[in-house]
């Protein structure tokens, strides 16, 4: 009998996820207040983990990842907002959210900084920025890299710092390739 059990039933993130990655996505989503803007939201790995208070958009250019997190959303019982968008082009009006979450999101997207200003202009003085970010390896020197703002080593906390943000906790996970940071627009 093959029976398919919803994400509430199965009490997990995703089947492929370790305790460390559930745990630090408990502790950011946990620090969500107001109105949140999660960018990158995918499946909606995170939504278990939101607090009931918290008013949720969720963007994401999958269209097929929108839907498996609105499915979700359902099975968890939580309303939320989700749109296709672009994290380097936000449709939102300046300072409309208290919060920003992103996990595991910015290394899949080209223009990392630019979407930290985005990121940043979205969220109201004050606001706060969770995020947990890859550190992607390469085997090229850095030397080859033209410019130090794109070398793909370089640390999210120095990209966030860059756009404005001031980074307050920050620490490094799974043998330093992910980072976990808080951090706030001034």
């Amino acid at each position: 009998m093959n029976v398919r059990r919803s994400w509430a039933e199965r009490g997990r993130a995703e089947p492929w996820e370790g305790p460390a990655l559930r745990r630090t996505r408990e502790i950011l989503c946990a620090g969500a207040r107001e109105r949140t803007l999660e960018v990158g939201v995918g499946t909606g790995a995170n939504l278990r983990y939101y607090p009931p208070q918290v008013r949720l958009t969720a963007i994401d250019p999958d269209p097929a990842a929108l839907a498996a997190a609105r499915e979700r959303a359902e099975e968890l019982g939580l309303v939320a907002r989700f749109a296709e968008g672009d994290a380097r082009s936000l449709d939102f009006p300046d300072e409309s959210f208290e919060t920003v979450v992103c996990t595991l999101a910015l290394s899949a997207v080209e223009e990392r900084e630019e979407a930290l200003r985005e990121m940043y202009r979205v969220l109201v003085p004050g606001g706060r920025l969770l995020a947990a970010e890859r550190i992607v390896r390469t085997g090229l020197p850095s030397r080859l890299w033209r410019r130090r703002r794109d070398h793909p080593r370089r640390a999210p906390r120095e990209a966030a710092a860059e756009a404005g943000f001031r980074v307050g906790h920050h620490d490094r996970l799974f043998f330093g390739r992910v980072e976990r940071m808080v951090a706030h627009r001034p």
